[in-house]
């Protein structure tokens, strides 16, 4: 039998039951919930012949604990991990792909922050190593609010030579760092770019910058050294979106 996991939120099921409902097994709604976006999940899923079960408050707050739920939730066969292979094979029909890579980036509440802010800005995956770095558990998943479930968390036994493989599909690799000689704003970010960000404190490990083809930095006008590094890819995700929805504007 195949896996499962639960998800909450209007959002993350609502996404589910919209681009993924082969993969929904059940949905749960609470049963003071009677209002039009609840509604419309109910209906998603019969429509997809997904059973929906009506439960109470406190059966549901049992089963997932303080959390915000929304009073909708489902029951998911999560996606299943990618490998560099299928990584690269997305590549070769992706437009001007982006991805995230995160070196070294050991709390889960970081990568699961970090997931939600790339699925959030369509990016086509997240590139982690297998060692010494937080890899997809329940808590990166119950941070990421869905976003597991809808963008491939791909982890590599050797990251550098990961970039070197997405380098030679043809994307820039961008790093991140405090000291970057550039600031994210005047590199262009709108072809097939990987952004990295390496763990707070640390940064980037040597190799890893020297992979790197450009090294940019974030505007800071405060007294603190460093972003947290979750707060750090949103911005530099985010810089890419702005870029590439203002072209040809102006």
């Amino acid at each position: 039998m195949k896996p499962v996991e639960t998800i909450y939120g209007l959002h993350a099921v609502r996404s589910m039951l919209t681009r993924y409902p082969q993969r929904v097994r059940a949905v749960r709604v609470m049963e003071s919930r009677d209002d039009p976006r609840a509604r419309e999940i109910e209906d998603l899923a019969h429509r997809s012949g997904r059973p929906v079960q009506r439960i109470d408050a406190r059966t549901f707050r049992q089963a997932l604990g303080e959390v915000a739920h929304q009073g909708v939730a489902a029951d998911i066969e999560p996606l299943p991990p990618w490998t560099e292979d299928d990584l690269l094979t997305a590549l070769q029909t992706a437009r001007d792909p982006l991805v995230l890579a995160l070196d070294g980036v050991q709390d889960p509440h970081n990568l699961g922050a970090c997931l939600r802010t790339a699925d959030a800005c369509g990016a086509l995956a997240v590139v982690v190593p297998k060692d010494r770095a937080a890899q997809l558990n329940a808590t990166a998943r119950k941070v990421a609010v869905g976003a597991a479930e809808t963008t491939p968390v791909v982890s590599v036994t050797n990251l550098a030579r990961a970039l070197k493989l997405l380098k030679e599909a043809g994307l820039w690799v961008v790093g991140a760092d405090a000291e970057g000689p550039k600031l994210a704003h005047e590199v262009d970010l709108r072809g097939g770019t990987v952004l990295v960000l390496g763990a707070e404190g640390s940064g980037l490990r040597q190799l890893t910058r020297q992979t790197c083809d450009l090294i940019v930095r974030l505007p800071q006008m405060g007294a603190v050294e460093s972003l947290n590094v979750s707060v750090a890819a949103g911005m530099l995700l985010y810089e890419a979106v702005r870029q590439r929805l203002t072209v040809g504007q102006g």
